[in-house]
């Protein structure tokens, strides 16, 4: 609040107004009673600054203010500043409410994680070891080197080497929001486009580089908007070319680094991160279809023949995260999350701020949507990289799925092979980003680096000054003698850098101004009345405390630079000797840092975040606390000042830089990854198409189909197979039609398609499907029994396809449904629909996929092992049903004749090895969903829970099983691709409906069809809305108010139209 003069003025003049302010003076008048009693003078100003505006966000006060000033009739000016008054007190009265209420959140949640943690620790049944109490193996400890102590990896991990350039690795990076391209890349151009985006090019094309990675691909948003370049609607741009081996022949065409831009949400319009929830799912299964497209690429390049899965999918930020979760549990490979700044972390400073509710924030952030997609991150994530050890105690142990202590224990455990009851923490690792350090020029120090400013821009002959960079010439503009040390400091003029505070410093140390110049290099602007309310305010402060310590001639502030320009920047200030400084209150890394140190400056740094780390391993400056101004200025001038401290510092950072060059960084990357549990897609039973080499001995049915394939793609590519075989093509039409008219004489009056789809199958019938209609209907009564209607309409919705024969033919069905598959043959045969009607059953909510007419036992359908093995990860069916039992029981159970009656009881027939099914007692007490996940995370378990058919059943399946993931499942195993699937829902549904909403397939939603879901049990008050998930409008998403054939028909056919076929 230091130097907002304008609030003793505003102050004098509530005093001034006698009843307009009455209640605040009663207050002052007992705080003052109070303070005589103390002995203390009271100071009605130093109260009013301390105990009222305090913390309270005064911009838009300010502007108030200037207006109450202006005004010049005394009674209208008395009103506004009555009411300015009364407008202050409440917002003090606001904030006090929402602190009270913020403590009690707090309390209850440290509550709730040590009981979590006591729970899981009691059912592990086993006592701490010392082994457990201690760091684990792979845990980044202090080893000493010559002079200090620096983070390595532990020994036992093997570090990435040469040796490894006989991988072929596919590695895929997600950066979802913000511009992202290669060149010109704009920053700061809006708060999505900024360090992550220079971050995340920077890394792929350093990865590109490392022996044994063959390609990287960078996902992000395609946008083709007039409002933004053009580039930004490029599908593909290079980043950089692949690694040339003169002893490798097999580089092809498809290595090195690149962007892939994928449209998901609107097409013409730029969205910000906060917007861009509702599409998550379009982009996943948009960057699933490349991710196949291409590993099948790579697998003719450089795989032999097979697919070359991707090696990790690394998501960055939590929406990118969210979508690495998905994508690794539809392609079954490792996953790897960077947070880069956590929701949790920032709705505790926007609550201690006190300015804005949970539900502000919620709706102008989408904070809570942003928090749960991060909870989804830790739970599929094999690794997670941080910047600093801050970073995982401070703010990832803010989570319900990271808990330090439980971690350790947890790791210990499973190195010394004891059973952890399906408990899980992701592991963490320290690896700071890295830089590119091609453009710093290092100059040992000599008589150049000694002399002064005039020397050293002179020419050779002494007759004339060399041409100088032109942006020192707009620094020294700004100072009598620019010949003096440089202290420079390179921020945004955000309250947080704290800028005000080293001016402070600067302005009241004498020594200091004499002795050295400071260089304020604070973004970009124009005008400062434009700028936004925080940025203005702290340059407007910079300004005046310029003027009140009388700067002139010792500060430059120039307003504009080009990030070109901040390599010069650095040179000039090590040319003059300089120090850089880092004041900020909380620094989460410090990149400037680092460029500083490449370019020989030492560094004063705050002593909150990762500097530490960054101090620790380069030693090249000091640290301060950033509140002190006067340890500020006396490090500064410790530096400044003892010049050998100072080239000592230098040459500190010089020696120990490599430590954060990309090389290091990826070195450092890839062995961690290498050590994670390596998994990709593995087929028990392996397709045609996925084999170079096809059995001879196929089936006949198999041959029939190719046939049926080849007719139906002969006719309608005629005429582009015609133009481009010199028509060829009508002969081998022709050819098709006599194979058929032969097969048909062997059965007169049989229907072909009846003969092709009752022939036994070696393999399912969806790999030669190019539509699959997904019956999703969640129709069931009170009971849980499906819904007596719901049979008429799977026969009616089987009618309107067949009504177009041409599309019937090519045309499959699935049933997805939270029944087992039992229940669903009874309930088929109420209606007499044979199971063998669909190529594809989904049963128990998504734990089981089965084949009708394939993978049967004595006529008894089986379901795919393949999937089981799929889902199998992370699933621990012990631990939850023992945890589940705890939570539910320990204070909802109620007596009855002595027996306690638990608001759910598992029902085992219809369990199975990937579903634990409950059924509901009495739903008033039964949890909500993201409740109960919430205590599970905070437990180590990672599961999928959901309330099904009409709220009478509790499922809880694997992490990475549900419905929507099972048809991704499909696309990955038989290559329908997921653009090509028509999903029919109700209005309402199980608590997995929304997941079946959006994404790239079409979406049906009958009306009037399900009357009772469970959606009401998905979420509690306080989180995130339905909108964050599902798109309000989509092109892909249709509407029938009835159920005939014709309406459906007519549906099917104008979605059809809308792309994806």
């Amino acid at each position: 609040m230091a130097g907002n003069e304008w609030i003793n003025g505003y102050l004098e003049a509530i005093l001034s107004t006698g009843g307009g302010a009455s209640s605040t003076v009663e207050e002052q008048q007992r705080v003052a009673a109070a303070a005589r009693e103390s002995g203390d003078q009271f100071n009605p100003t130093k109260y009013f600054v301390e105990e009222v505006v305090s913390a309270v966000d005064e911009s838009d006060l300010h502007r108030t203010w200037l207006k109450v000033v202006a005004t010049r009739n005394t009674r209208e000016r008395s009103s506004r500043l009555e009411n300015m008054c009364w407008r202050i007190w409440h917002l003090a009265r606001k904030k006090k409410q929402v602190e009270g209420e913020e403590i009690q959140r707090l309390a209850y949640r440290r509550w709730e994680i040590e009981q979590g943690r006591r729970d899981a620790t009691e059912d592990l049944s086993e006592e701490l070891s010392e082994g457990e109490k201690g760091d684990g193996v792979g845990e980044i400890i202090q080893i000493e080197s010559s002079q200090k102590k620096i983070q390595r990896i532990h020994s036992t991990l093997e570090l990435w080497s040469d040796d490894k350039k006989e991988k072929k690795l596919y590695i895929i990076l997600l950066s979802l929001h913000g511009l992202v391209r290669g060149e010109n890349m704009e920053l700061g151009r809006d708060s999505d486009t900024g360090g992550q985006i220079k971050y995340v090019v920077e890394l792929a094309r350093a990865l590109a580089k490392m022996p044994g990675v063959y390609r990287v691909d960078l996902f992000t948003r395609q946008i083709s908007s007039t409002e933004i370049d053009w580039s930004y609607g490029e599908p593909t741009e290079m980043l950089s070319a692949g690694q040339e081996d003169e002893n490798d022949d097999s580089s092809g065409e498809s290595s090195g680094a690149y962007i892939i831009r994928i449209p998901f949400g609107p097409r013409d319009k730029y969205l910000e991160k906060e917007l861009l929830w509702p599409h998550v799912q379009e982009f996943v299964d948009g960057a699933l279809a490349h991710i196949l497209n291409m590993s099948k690429v790579l697998g003719e390049q450089v795989g032999g023949g097979q697919p070359v899965w991707p090696y990790v999918i690394h998501g960055h930020y939590a929406d990118a995260g969210d979508s690495a979760a998905l994508l690794s549990g539809a392609l079954n490979v490792p996953m790897v999350l960077t947070g880069h700044s956590l929701g949790r972390n920032k709705l505790e400073q926007l609550l201690k701020q006190g300015r804005q509710s949970l539900e502000d924030i919620n709706s102008t952030y989408k904070i809570m949507r942003r928090i749960e997609a991060e909870e989804l991150s830790l739970d599929a994530a094999e690794l997670v990289i941080t910047s600093t050890r801050q970073e995982i105690d401070e703010q990832w142990g803010l989570y319900d799925g990271f808990d330090v202590k439980l971690e350790k224990v947890l790791r210990a455990r499973d190195r010394r092979g004891v059973n952890c009851h399906g408990r899980y923490m992701p592991r963490m690792a320290v690896i700071p980003p890295g830089m590119d350090f091609s453009n710093v020029v290092r100059q040992e120090d000599g008589p150049e680096v000694d002399g002064d400013l005039a020397q050293l821009t002179r020419r050779a002959d002494g007759s004339s000054k060399k041409a100088l960079p032109a942006i020192w010439l707009e620094v020294m503009r700004f100072f009598t003698n620019p010949h003096k040390p440089m202290i420079l400091a390179l921020s945004r003029p955000d309250p947080k850098k704290n800028i005000t505070t080293l001016l402070k410093a600067f302005g009241e140390c004498r020594s200091l101004r004499e002795l050295a110049n400071l260089t304020l290099i604070m973004g970009n602007r124009d005008d400062i009345e434009e700028m936004s309310s925080g940025n203005g305010s702290v340059l407007t402060t910079v300004l005046k405390l310029i003027d009140k310590y009388d700067l002139y001639g010792h500060v430059a502030y120039p307003k504009h630079h080009r990030q070109s320009d901040v390599p010069e920047i650095y040179r000039f200030a090590a040319k003059t000797k300089g120090v850089f400084i880092n004041p900020a209150l909380v620094e989460p890394f410090g990149l400037t840092l680092i460029e500083a140190a490449a370019h020989g400056l030492p560094m004063v740094a705050t002593k909150n975040g990762g500097p530490v780390d960054i101090n620790r391993a380069l030693n090249n400056g000091l640290l301060v606390d950033p509140h002190d101004h006067q340890a500020i200025a006396d490090a500064l001038l410790k530096l400044l000042s003892e010049k050998n401290l100072w080239h000592e510092c230098r040459k500190n950072g010089w020696k120990n830089i490599h430590l954060f060059s990309w090389p290091e960084h990826c070195r450092t990357y890839l062995t961690r990854v290498d050590a994670c549990r390596m998994r990709h897609p593995q087929w028990q039973d392996t397709a045609p198409e996925d084999d170079v080499d096809v059995d001879s001995e196929e089936s006949f049915n198999d041959s029939l189909r190719d046939v049926q394939d080849m007719s139906l793609r002969l006719s309608v590519d005629g005429e582009f197979v015609a133009a481009n075989s010199g028509g060829n093509g009508l002969d081998m039409q022709d050819q098709v039609k006599n194979i058929l008219s032969r097969i048909r004489k062997q059965d007169s009056g049989s229907n072909s398609d009846v003969l092709l789809d009752n022939l036994p199958n070696k393999y399912p019938l969806l790999r030669r499907r190019r539509r699959l209609i997904v019956i999703a209907l969640d129709s069931y009564d009170s009971d849980g029994d499906p819904d007596k209607t719901l049979i008429e309409i799977v026969q009616r919705i089987v009618k309107a396809v067949q009504l177009d024969p041409q599309t019937a033919r090519v045309t499959g069905f699935a049933l997805s449904t939270a029944m087992t598959m039992q229940e669903t043959k009874e309930f088929l045969a109420s209606g007499n629909v044979q199971v063998t009607e669909f190529d594809a059953i989904i049963c128990s909510s998504g734990s089981e996929v089965y084949y009708p007419g394939v993978h049967t036992e004595d006529g008894k359908l089986l379901p795919d092992h393949d999937y089981d093995v799929h889902i199998d990860y992370r699933w621990g069916v012990e631990g939850l049903k023992n945890t589940i039992r705890k939570l539910m029981n320990g204070s909802d159970g109620e007596e009855n004749h002595g027996k306690t009656i638990s608001p759910i009881e598992e029902d085992s027939k219809s369990s199975n090895a990937h579903c634990i099914s409950y059924k509901i007692n009495d739903l008033s007490k039964a949890k909500k969903v993201d409740d109960l996940r919430q205590k599970l995370r905070m437990r180590g378990l990672r599961c999928h829970p959901m309330y099904c058919r009409g709220s009478s059943r509790m499922h809880v399946i694997p992490l990475l099983a549900s419905r929507a993931q099972a048809l991704r499942y499909l696309f990955v195993r038989w290559r329908l691709n997921v653009a090509n699937m028509y999903v029919i829902l109700g209005e309402t549904g199980d608590t997995d409906y929304e997941e079946l909403i959006s994404g790239t397939h079409k979406t049906i939603i009958m009306k009037g069809v399900v009357s009772q879901g469970s959606e009401e049990l998905l979420r509690g008050p306080g989180s995130y809305q339905r909108d964050d998930v599902v798109p309000n409008e989509s092109p892909l998403v249709a509407y029938v108010s009835d159920t005939r054939e014709e309406t459906i028909a007519d549906v099917l056919k104008q979605l059809s139209n809308s792309g994806g076929n």
